[in-house]
């Protein structure tokens, strides 16, 4: 098995769990998932919401179960359970996996940037300044890192109270009819959010850094829920301010809605919005690069500052030479669903194996 052994000093306290699963949830997908929504499940939207919140929270007690009985990480887990090549093999699999999520909420923040701001800007200059960045919080280590999730979530949730004041320009008719559509459609929302919610399963990887891992669980189903009752609110604040067909039309339903406030020293009040939104995402980048640096450094036992080296690199020509709305479309077809889908196949069948090997070494 490929033991992970983390000095005590670099661990942290079960209690931040909570922020790292929550602000790794909280990212670009919170300003343009009702989109999709809307148009698969309508004003049930909130059911399928609550779903894929029950979704997220099965998951990560497997997660949980996985590491408890396996301890460390997804690594050490695919090697107990498949052997050292072909439990490689997977690894590489969630490192690639962790890559093409970091890309996604680089370029689609970037994206969101460039339509909303500044047009004329070229894509490679944004990305040299966040990976830049990005390498600079990882060099500190994961307790900097979890410092930079922690403070995201508390100096930025004063964001979403602008959706009180988008309130009193609402139809609260608009919330009817409930209960309107079928199983399938309630589904099919349900995936459609599945971007949203990814993040939790950096579990995996960061694990090893928790003091009494075992404990953090309910820390991680906190950060979960509070994520789902947050999105849930977001999306019952876009139902009653929009009409239907509008939602169905607005790529970023969350921007367009707050960029009516008004200020009598600010005119365009949706530029500190996506300004101020880089806060959310900085985090879902660095920890995403992390854990897939982090992984390569498990298997080929190489330091991570090269592979984070190479993984900029390729994100930043990826940017240069491929980079347009209709690669972004691919990059998100890529995660959605197929992702999910993977996650939630494949970590129930990595814990039946290895339970039944569990059982097999008692008998």
């Amino acid at each position: 098995m490929n033991k992970v052994e983390v000095n005590e000093n670099y661990k942290v306290s079960p209690f931040y769990v909570f922020f790292l699963v929550h602000s790794m949830q909280t990212g670009v997908g919170v300003l343009s998932f009702q989109r999709v929504l809307a148009k698969s499940a309508g004003t049930d939207g909130w059911i399928s919401i609550l779903l894929a919140g029950l979704i997220v929270h099965i998951l990560i007690w497997i997660i949980y179960k996985i590491l408890s009985i396996v301890p460390g990480d997804i690594i050490s887990a695919n090697n107990h359970a498949f052997g050292k090549w072909i439990g490689n093999f997977f690894s590489l699999l969630f490192i690639l996996y962790f890559l093409i999520l970091g890309m996604d909420m680089i370029i689609s923040y970037i994206n969101i940037i460039h339509v909303w701001m500044f047009e004329e800007v070229a894509s490679w200059a944004f990305t040299v300044v966040l990976l830049l960045l990005i390498y600079y919080i990882n060099t500190g280590g994961f307790r900097t890192i979890t410092g930079i999730a922690f403070l995201t979530v508390i100096l930025s949730y004063w964001i979403f109270f602008v959706l009180f004041y988008v309130m009193k320009y609402s139809e609260f008719t608009n919330l009817l009819p409930i209960f309107d559509h079928n199983l399938l459609d309630i589904l099919k929302g349900t995936r459609s959010t599945s971007l949203t919610f990814l993040g939790f399963e950096m579990i995996l990887m960061f694990y090893p850094f928790i003091e009494d891992a075992k404990t953090s669980q309910k820390y991680a189903h906190g950060g979960a829920l509070t994520t789902t009752l947050l999105t849930v609110f977001i999306y019952l604040v876009s139902l009653i301010f929009y009409s239907q067909k509008q939602l169905e039309l607005t790529i970023w339903p969350t921007l367009t809605m707050t960029s009516i406030v008004e200020l009598p020293f600010i005119q365009r009040f949706e530029y500190i919005q996506v300004s101020w939104w880089a806060i959310f995402v900085i985090p879902n980048m660095t920890i995403c690069l992390w854990a897939a640096s982090r992984g390569i450094k498990r298997i080929f036992n190489v330091q991570q500052k090269y592979p984070l080296w190479a993984m900029s690199i390729i994100i930043l020509f990826t940017n240069i030479f491929v980079f347009d709305n209709d690669s972004l479309y691919i990059l998100n077809k890529i995660i959605d669903p197929y992702a999910v889908l993977f996650l939630a196949l494949y970590l129930p069948l990595l814990l039946a194996i290895i339970y039944i090997k569990k059982r097999r070494i008692r008998l």
